[in-house]
């Protein structure tokens, strides 16, 4: 869901959707340190086995508690070590499929918002006609 590219990697821009979807938004610079401490290729992006290193990092007690390595890692809780790179893989993939799931509710939820607002407007513009009329006849 968040691998936008479809290369198998998180960019920066990537994570920072992730990020700000997870509910724990980072600055840009905050966002550029959290790829570094796990980025062992030094590609500055996150490859599937860099993104898990994160949870190991996180078990060890390795990231700072302020991180936004932590704060990832806090919101998604899973223990890879017992999990392994399957029960990763599903666990990852079942908090994406909620994340979607959430936001399918939130476009509900705007929408028939929307739809209010249309309605408010078509309500106050056959008022307005309404008054323009009545006014033709007191006079």
């Amino acid at each position: 869901r968040y691998d936008a590219g479809k290369d198998g990697f998180i960019d920066l821009m990537e994570l920072k959707l992730m990020m700000e979807k997870l509910g724990a938004p980072q600055t840009h610079l905050g966002l550029k340190n959290m790829i570094k401490e796990v980025d062992e290729d030094l590609d500055s992006k996150l490859s599937f086995r860099e993104f898990l290193l994160i949870f190991r990092k996180a078990a060890a007690g390795e990231l700072q508690e302020d991180s936004g390595l932590h704060a990832l890692a806090r919101l998604s809780e899973i223990d890879v070590s017992t999990e392994g790179v399957k029960g990763a893989k599903s666990f990852f993939e079942a908090k994406v499929q909620a994340i979607h799931d959430t936001s399918r509710f939130e476009e509900e939820i705007k929408a028939e918002q929307e739809e209010k607002k249309k309605q408010a407007e078509e309500l106050k513009q056959r008022k307005a006609a309404f008054k323009e009329l009545q006014s033709t006849f007191k006079q």
